[in-house]
């Protein structure tokens, strides 16, 4: 963590719990970041979890009110204290597991509703903590525990699920694009309605080691070379597409809403 944002930590974090080279500690330092930049009171917002991998990174580690809630439960307590307190700017911090999987119900029909909230989804493709089995985001053929042929299974693709359910924001980063993704967490806090983030990030511990990846940097350096824009997606053959990850906002119904209004005008 830089030193200029420790004052967002409470008093006594010196370290974080993710394993070495898990990429929750960068998400950790970019959502600091993006608030940091955004000038904003930590004192008005709300920072919920659920259980997993990811659920550590706002607690116990930020200096703010935070909720640890029950496994896929996050965006229901969130839900919850949105409806109490309407100021509060309210982020769900949690997993893919956790928000996909156990609290996919959860997820959809926020988004179908359009609940005012942020979410951010790290998504390792695994349950990292809790064994290493296989999530609804586990690629096509990937070994974990509950899969050791290979996932026969398609994985979901979280924006396209949010998008078709209704939220108003999507979009989709890995924690190899810091400054993209920092500048899209600092969009989406500024966003009324529900506004989704999915950041990957890497597990060498329960995914790396399973799936072939000799070292950390290993799995770094293939998230680099596969999240692509759109505009260089657009240049790829269809070979080349085949493992590319989509990455970039995805959806803003502000950007449409504009462009309607300029079509009429």
């Amino acid at each position: 963590m830089a030193r200029d944002l420790n004052r967002y930590l409470r008093p006594g974090v010196s370290t974080t719990p993710f394993c070495p080279g898990c990429g929750h500690g960068i998400l950790m330092n970019i959502i600091l970041r993006a608030i940091d930049e955004l000038r904003l009171n930590l004192d008005d917002m709300l920072f919920v979890s659920g259980i997993g991998c990811a659920a550590w990174i706002p607690s116990p580690n930020f200096n703010a009110d935070t909720l640890h809630t029950l496994h896929g439960r996050a965006i229901a307590f969130a839900t919850g204290a949105k409806a109490f307190n309407p100021q509060l700017k309210t982020m769900v911090i949690s997993g893919d597991g956790d928000l996909a999987s156990i609290g996919g119900n959860h997820l959809i029909h926020a988004a179908r509703r359009d609940t005012d909230l942020t979410v951010i989804c790290a998504n390792n493709m695994i349950y990292g903590m809790t064994g290493g089995q296989a999530a609804p985001t586990t690629p096509a053929g990937a070994i974990s525990a509950t899969t050791g042929g290979g996932n026969p299974w398609a994985p979901f693709d979280l924006c396209r699920l949010v998008i078709g359910a209704g939220a108003g924001y999507a979009a989709r980063f890995a924690v190899t694009q810091p400054l993209e993704l920092k500048e899209a967490i600092k969009e989406v806090l500024g966003f009324t309605g529900f506004g989704f983030i999915e950041v990957l990030s890497p597990c060498p511990t329960q995914y790396g080691r399973r799936n072939d990846y000799g070292a950390v940097t290993d799995m770094l350096e293939d998230l680099r070379r596969r999240c692509v824009t759109a505009d260089e997606m657009k240049r790829l053959t269809g070979t080349e597409r085949k493992d590319r990850i989509l990455t970039g906002v995805l959806h803003d119904e502000r950007n449409e809403r504009n462009e309607m209004e300029t079509a009429r005008a």
